[in-house]
């Protein structure tokens, strides 16, 4: 897969924070740019679990 997304990033005061332009839900952080850039790819993977098996259950949960 070459999906071409936009980071948008800034510094706070001990992480870099990070999200998806294209998916705003989408938000993460890192020590590092690189370290925020890796978890914003397994964060968007993990959105778009293309590997889900047809036999999938749902259950709501509070937070």
């Amino acid at each position: 897969m070459n999906t071409k997304l936009t980071m948008i990033y800034w510094q706070s005061n001990l992480f870099w924070l990070g999200k998806l332009l294209e998916y705003p839900d989408i938000m993460t952080q890192g020590e590092t740019l690189e370290e925020l850039e890796e978890n914003l790819k397994d964060a968007y993977q993990m959105m778009v679990m293309e590997e889900v098996p047809d036999r999938y259950r749902l259950k709501e949960i509070s937070l």
